[in-house]
């Protein structure tokens, strides 16, 4: 067990680089996945050995919904269970990254649409650390969390991820967490490893758009028919993609993992933007 003053020389002495690191959309699901082992929670862990080692991580979760803009700015944030119903086990799980400040008040400052507000009460919710803490058990590396504001149109996302596009090139990985698919008041716990027509319909015309780079017509996502009204009830869990799209240089690789739905109206659906 590491303790913080050992954590702290850890993240101090720990060798930064400026390699452009890719983007991420992940897509996190029920939060038992950062207990269980299960293909998705494999697959996370092993995209955390297949990338350089990032200098700090970046996260926008559907699960930080707020009204206007904020980043987490404290030293040791806090290990968020932001659900209820769940084994004890999950209760007890805490991932121990620090946080970073001047990395924060650096990140605030490149958005100039909107005021940042430089936040010390939230933390790392479970749309983050059940993949984080997957992908880098060891816990040794910066996490912050930038806030979703509900207030804004899906461009607005969009483009306010422009302004952050620097960070990639400091060795910042970026995960936007959320699902593409998110309807829990049509879950179908009888089917749990497969997706209602509708869902797959969407799940599929969502990857074409992404492999075509159709962005408006996702900015748009009403317009797609009543698929995508199903799919998309709400936008919480939507929006991080957007902001992964929004990072997406010319000519850089997409790929896709854990493409899977699940529960009839769940999509697992996973994107990655670069190499």
């Amino acid at each position: 067990m590491i303790n913080l003053k050992d954590l702290h020389t850890i993240v101090t002495n720990r060798p930064t680089h400026n390699q452009k690191m890719p983007v991420l959309f992940v897509g996190h699901g029920s939060p038992m996945n950062g207990i269980e082992d299960n293909d998705f929670s494999r697959r996370w862990s092993q995209i955390g050995t297949e990338l350089p080692v990032p200098n700090a991580i970046l996260c926008i979760s559907a699960h930080w919904f707020t009204r206007g803009t904020f980043i987490t700015a404290m030293e040791r944030p806090q290990t968020i269970h932001d659900f209820y119903g769940f084994p004890q086990e999950l209760f007890d799980v805490h991932y121990p990254a620090p946080g970073d400040p001047i990395l924060a008040k650096e990140t605030s400052s490149l958005i100039k649409t909107t005021p940042v507000g430089l936040d010390h009460e939230w933390g790392l919710d479970h749309g983050c650390w059940t993949v984080v803490q997957r992908m880098y058990p060891d816990a040794n590396i910066p996490v912050l969390q930038l806030s979703i504001d509900g207030t804004k149109l899906p461009e607005w996302h969009y483009d306010l991820a422009k302004e952050i596009s620097s960070l990639r090139s400091k060795g910042i990985l970026i995960i936007g967490s959320g699902n593409i698919i998110h309807n829990l008041r049509m879950i179908d716990w009888n089917n749990p490893d497969s997706g209602f027509d509708w869902a797959n319909e969407m799940n599929e015309n969502i990857k074409r758009l992404i492999i075509h780079e159709e962005h408006k017509k996702l900015l748009n996502y009403p317009e797609l028919g009543p698929a995508a009204m199903l799919s998309i009830p709400t936008p919480e869990h939507y929006l991080p993609l957007l902001y992964i799209l929004g990072l997406k240089e010319k000519n850089e690789n997409i790929s896709f993992f854990n493409d899977r739905l699940l529960m009839g109206s769940v999509s697992m659906t996973s994107v990655k933007v670069g190499s």
